[in-house]
């Protein structure tokens, strides 16, 4: 399999493309783990790798979106985008993803793209905006990965995207990047109903006859204004939509990426181990895409390692996330990230400001994690060997965090006294 893997890229995929990827990627991707563990034994943190999100808007729209698409455009500037690049990349990053909303909307996209030849660019996107001219430049940059959303069936893809004709819209964005040999991935959020459809042998079969190099299975999100339960996956689902990956890692020669669990299938949380957090279109440094408060901005007047390192709001988030489950605490437990909120005055970050409310209304939902069913490790050295180097809980899981220890920021001095009927994170857990 690992032959035919290598086959495949050494004939399907641009040779200057595969050098990018091992080396802007790879190697220097593998480095900036490296320096995020080392930070971490100083007591420093920066997350080695950042969610960006360009641009709010987007041509489409998704059951379950939590993103502002229908509101006023906003975008993060060039020159803001390029400075906070140029920060990560002085701490050791080479690695970005760009969401939005649809990327590829950003006038700015390529000047960006263009002006950071040492990085390695991941653009998640719907590809109704990659013509045949697009993907060229994405070839002759060479430092850049369209990953493209599929989520279904032609008449399942209308019915969760809001929009009829748009899976022959995606596919031929799909074969515009393939026929000009393109570093390309499909991913696909797994919900009740693609999941028969999409986790099947049959779907990625077809995705390596095309020429996709990497699929990559999300697990569909029950959040924003609009979070459509009905279509959230079950813990037995979950379980076995990891059991598939784990095989088909075995078995196929393509990429399959997760973003879940460890080597020894443990769940575990990108967010909460701190190897990633996300930056929304008006530039707030949120959690994770989902979470959608803040109380830090890129535009803030001080250096971003600056930033990240003194952000209580994060610091705790990351402490109160490991603490209360291995999953996902915005499905799992609202109720704590309502208190991390409260406890921080931090903002809703959202344009629609109704974060608190969906928050309020929120159920609990399964996660990753479950403690009820049997982890599922890695079959595959070459993945049980990168996880246990990369892609790990980097301790979090093993540190409890202690209540009794963290300052309520409303205590200081200058700070109005706290409501003892307000909960606060002297309470969370209880």
């Amino acid at each position: 399999m690992y032959f035919r893997m290598a086959k495949r890229m050494m004939l399907e995929t641009d040779k200057r493309l595969l050098w990018k990827l091992f080396w802007n990627m790879g190697v220097k991707g593998l480095r900036s783990v490296q320096l995020h563990k080392r930070r971490l034994k100083r007591g420093e943190f920066f997350p080695p790798y950042l969610y960006i999100s360009i641009i709010n808007s987007c041509n489409l729209r998704c059951q379950g979106c939590w993103v502002d698409v229908a509101h006023k455009q906003n975008r993060i500037e060039v020159d803001a985008l390029n400075r906070m690049i140029n920060e990560a990349k002085e701490v050791g990053n080479s690695f970005f993803g760009l969401l939005g909303g649809e990327p590829l909307m950003h006038k700015g996209l390529f000047d960006v793209l263009e002006a950071h030849p040492d990085a390695y660019f991941q653009v998640f996107t719907n590809g109704h905006f990659i013509t045949d001219e697009v993907a060229k430049r994405f070839r002759k940059l060479g430092n850049v990965t369209p990953l493209i959303s599929v989520e279904g069936s032609e008449v399942v893809s209308d019915q969760r995207r809001g929009k009829a004709g748009v899976l022959n819209a995606t596919m031929q964005g799909l074969q515009n990047c393939l026929n000009n040999k393109v570093m390309t991935g499909v991913c696909t959020s797994l919900c009740q109903t693609n999941y028969e459809d999409l986790l099947t042998e049959a779907w990625v079969d077809r995705l390596i006859d095309m020429g996709v190099m990497y699929t990559w299975y999300h697990i569909y999100r029950p959040v924003g204004p609009e979070p459509c339960p009905d279509l959230a996956l079950t813990p037995e689902q979950q379980r076995a939509a990891r059991q598939f990956v784990v095989d088909m890692r075995c078995k196929k020669p393509i990429i399959v990426i997760d973003a879940y669990y460890d080597a020894d299938g443990n769940a575990l949380c990108p967010a909460a181990t701190g190897f990633t957090h996300h930056i929304n279109p008006w530039g707030d440094i949120e959690p994770c895409p989902i979470i959608q408060f803040a109380t830090d901005s890129i535009h803030d007047e001080k250096p971003l390692v600056e930033t990240f390192n003194n952000s209580e709001f994060l610091t705790d988030f990351r402490a109160v996330a490991a603490s209360a489950t291995r999953g996902c605490i915005a499905l799992e437990r609202p109720d704590l990230i309502q208190k991390l909120v409260q406890a921080h005055d931090a903002k809703d970050s959202t344009a629609r400001h109704t974060a608190i409310t969906e928050l309020q209304a929120a159920g609990h939902h399964p996660s990753q994690y479950s403690p009820d069913l049997v982890p599922v490790p890695e079959r595959s050295w070459a993945y049980r060997i990168a996880k246990k180097i990369a892609f790990h809980d980097y301790g979090v899981y093993q540190t409890h965090f202690d209540p009794a220890s963290w300052q309520d920021p409303r205590l200081s001095s200058d700070a109005p006294k706290p409501n003892p009927e307000e909960p606060n994170l002297y309470q969370i857990g209880q």
